[in-house]
C-alpha cells in the first residue's frame, strides 16, 4: 500500500464524518477549512488562488467526493513528499475530524481504552484495511492485530471466544468497521482483568512496530569512537536506520545509523568486560554493541539482518510486506475455498447426473426387463405357432403319405383292371382273328353290295355314338387327372412354404405322379384298344349275325327284308 492510498484512507474518514445528512455530499464551506488544514498537516505549501478558484461562489451546493477527489489530487496529494511531514500529526487531525462524530466513549472513563489508545488502534485498523470503501477489516486481520496486543502484554488470548465472535455470518461476510472494533475492544470482551495502563503500552508497541515501523527497541550498550568507552542507550531500529537516545521516552537523540544493502552484522567474542557483543558495519563505520544476555543478541542480530534483508529487496516496511502476503494467502485460501465449492458444487452436480444416470439406467433395466419379457412371451408364442404349424405340416404330411397310399393301393387296382383289359383285348384280338377270317369269307360270299353299304352306315352311327362315349369317358378321365394335380400342386407348394423336411416327402409324391401318368397313357392306350377291339367286336358281330341266317332262293330280297330295320 504506497502512502497516497494510506492518505486517502484517513481522509475518508475526514470526509464522511463532515458529511451530516449521509449524503455522500460536504458544503464547500467545510471542505475549504478540511483543505486548509490538510495544506498544514501534510507542510504543503498553501495555494490559496487554487482552493478559491475551485470553490468558487457561482458553484452552488454541496461537493460530493467525486468532486472533491480531483482538487485533492491536484493540489494536495501530488504535493506529498515521504518524510517532509510527521504522519502521526496528519492522523491526529483526520481522528479528531472523525471521532467527534463516530467515536462513543464512556464519559466516566470507564472504557478499556483511552483516546490515545483509541487513536493508535484507529491507526492500526487503517493499516490493516481493506483497500475498498467503506474500509472494513476482516476477521483474519482482527485476529492478528488482537493476538499482537496480548503477545505484546504476554497474555494469551482466548481462541474460543474470538472464534465465535468472528465467526458471525455478518462478519464473514461484510468484515468489520472501525467503530464496530473500537466497540468490541472496549467492551473488554478479550481483554478482561488487564490494567489500562498495560493495555496502552501493548497497543503503544504494537503501533510502533506496525506503523512506525520499529522492528525492535530496547537499551544496548555502544562503544563510543571518541573516547571508546561504553554508554548504555535506548535503540530503536527500522528498515533504514538505527537510532540511539539517553533514554525510553527519546528525548534527546545521539545518533544515527543508516543502514543500507551494503551493511552487515557480526558476533563478537567478549572482551573489555563485555559480553553478548556484536557490531554493525556500514560502508563509513563499525559500530559496536553488547547486549544484556545471548538471547537479546541473537534478537538484535536477526533483527537487524531483517533490516538490511527489506533495504535490499527495496521494501520500507516489514509489516507492509507481511500485510501483502497474508492478504494473498487470503486470496489463495479464498480461490482454495472457492475451488473446493467450486469442486464440491461439481460433484453435486456430477452426483445428481449420476442418480439422474441410476434412474435412467434404472428406467432402462425396467424397460429392458420389459422387452425380454415381451420377447420371451413373443418367442413363446412364435415356438407355440412353430410348433402348431408343425403339427399341422406333420397332419398334412401324414395325409399325404395316406394319399399316397391310397394312391399306391389305386394305382394296384387299376394295374388289376389293366391286367383284366389286357386279357379281355387278347381275347378281343383272337376273336377279331377269327371274325376277320369269317369277313374274308363273307367278303367272297359278297351278295348284296347295297345291304352291306346299309350295314356299314349303321355300324358308322353306332361308332359315333361309341366314339362320343370314349370322348366323354376321355374327358372326365382327363379333368380327374388335372383336379389330382392341381391338388398335388397346391399341396406341394404349401408343403414347400411350411417345411424343407417335405422336399423327401414331394419328390416322391413326383413320383408317383410320374408312375401314375405312365399307367395313365398305359390306361388310355389300353382303352383305344378296346374301344378298336369293341368297334370291331361289334362290327364283326354284325357281320357274323347277318353271315349265321342261310341264304335263301331270292336271297338278295330276303337279305334286304333281313337288314331292313
Amino acid at each position: 500500500m504506497d502512502l497516497r492510498s494510506e492518505l486517502l484512507k484517513s481522509i475518508w474518514y475526514a470526509f464522511t464524518a463532515l458529511d451530516v445528512e449521509k449524503s455522500g455530499k460536504v458544503s464547500k464551506s467545510q471542505l475549504k477549512v478540511l483543505s486548509h488544514n490538510l495544506y498544514t498537516v501534510l507542510c504543503i505549501p498553501h495555494d490559496p488562488v487554487a482552493l478559491e478558484e475551485h470553490f468558487r461562489d457561482d458553484d452552488d451546493g454541496p461537493v460530493s467526493s467525486q468532486g472533491y477527489m480531483p482538487y485533492l489530487n491536484k493540489y494536495i496529494l501530488d504535493k506529498v513528499v515521504e518524510g517532509s511531514f510527521i504522519k502521526e500529526n496528519f492522523d491526529e487531525l483526520c481522528w479528531t475530524l472523525t471521532s467527534k462524530k463516530n467515536y462513543k466513549a464512556d464519559r466516566n472513563g470507564n472504557t478499556v481504552l483511552s483516546y490515545q489508545d483509541a487513536f493508535r488502534l484507529w491507526c492500526l485498523f487503517n493499516f490493516l484495511s481493506e483497500d475498498k470503501y467503506p474500509l472494513i477489516m476482516v476477521p483474519d486481520e482482527v485476529e492478528y492485530l488482537l493476538k499482537k496486543v496480548n503477545s505484546a502484554m504476554s497474555v494469551e488470548l482466548s481462541s474460543s471466544e474470538l472464534e465465535d465472535y468472528l465467526s458471525q455470518e455478518s462478519l464473514q461476510q461484510s468484515g468489520l468497521s472501525v467503530w464496530q472494533f473500537l466497540e468490541m475492544v472496549n467492551s473488554g470482551k478479550f481483554l478482561r482483568g488487564i490494567e489500562r495502563e498495560t493495555i496502552s503500552m501493548a497497543i503503544e508497541e504494537v503501533y510502533q512496530e506496525i506503523i512506525e515501523g520499529v522492528l525492535k527497541q530496547g537499551y544496548l550498550w555502544k562503544k563510543g569512537h571518541l573516547r571508546r568507552n561504553w554508554s548504555e542507550r535506548w535503540f530503536t531500529l527500522k528498515p533504514n536506520s538505527l537510532c540511539y537516545y539517553v533514554s525510553e521516552e527519546k528525548k534527546e537523540k545521539k545518533g544515527t545509523i543508516s543502514l543500507d544493502r551494503n551493511c552487515c552484522v557480526e558476533v563478537l567474542p567478549d572482551r573489555d568486560g563485555k559480553r553478548c557483543m556484536f557490531c554493525v558495519k556500514t560502508s563509513y563505520r563499525t559500530y559496536e554493541m553488547s547486549a544484556s544476555d545471548t538471547r537479546q543478541r541473537q534478537e538484535w542480530t536477526t533483527a537487524i539482518q531483517m533490516a538490511v534483508r527489506l533495504q535490499a529487496e527495496g521494501k520500507k516496511s516489514l509489516h507492509k510486506d507481511l500485510k501483502q502476503k497474508r492478504r494473498e494467502q487470503r486470496e489463495q485460501r479464498e480461490q482454495r475455498r472457492a475451488a473446493k465449492e467450486e469442486e464440491l458444487q461439481r460433484l453435486k452436480e456430477l452426483q445428481t447426473e449420476k442418480e439422474q444416470k441410476l434412474r435412467e439406467l434404472q428406467l432402462l433395466k425396467e424397460a429392458q426387463e420389459q422387452a425380454e419379457q415381451l420377447q420371451q412371451e413373443e418367442e413363446a408364442r412364435r415356438r407355440l405357432q412353430h410348433e402348431e404349424m408343425q403339427r399341422a405340416l406333420e397332419v398334412q404330411l401324414q395325409e399325404a403319405e395316406e394319399a399316397r397310399a391310397s394312391m399306391q393301393a389305386e394305382m394296384v387296382l387299376k394295374e388289376q383292371e389293366a391286367d383284366r383289359q389286357r386279357k379281355r383285348i387278347k381275347e378281343l384280338e383272337e376273336m377279331q382273328e377269327r371274325l376277320q377270317e369269317a369277313l374274308h369269307q363273307e367278303i367272297k360270299a359278297r351278295q348284296d353290295e347295297q345291304a352291306v353299304r346299309y350295314a356299314q352306315t349303321r355300324l358308322l352311327m353306332e361308332e359315333e355314338e361309341k366314339m362320343k362315349q370314349l370322348m366323354q369317358l376321355k374327358e372326365d378321365q382327363e379333368e380327374y387327372i388335372a383336379r389330382t394335380q392341381q391338388e398335388k400342386l397346391l399341396l406341394k407348394q404349401e408343403m414347400e412354404s411350411k417345411s424343407r423336411a417335405l422336399e423327401e416327402a414331394q419328390q416322391q409324391l413326383e413320383e408317383v405322379r410320374e408312375n401314375r401318368q405312365r399307367a395313365d397313357q398305359d390306361v388310355a392306350k389300353a382303352q383305344r384298344k378296346l374301344r378298336q377291339a369293341s368297334t370291331n367286336v361289334k362290327h364283326w358281330n354284325v357281320q357274323m349275325n347277318r353271315l349265321m341266317h342261310p341264304i335263301a332262293p331270292g336271297g338278295e330280297t330276303l337279305c334286304s327284308q333281313l337288314l331292313s330295320p
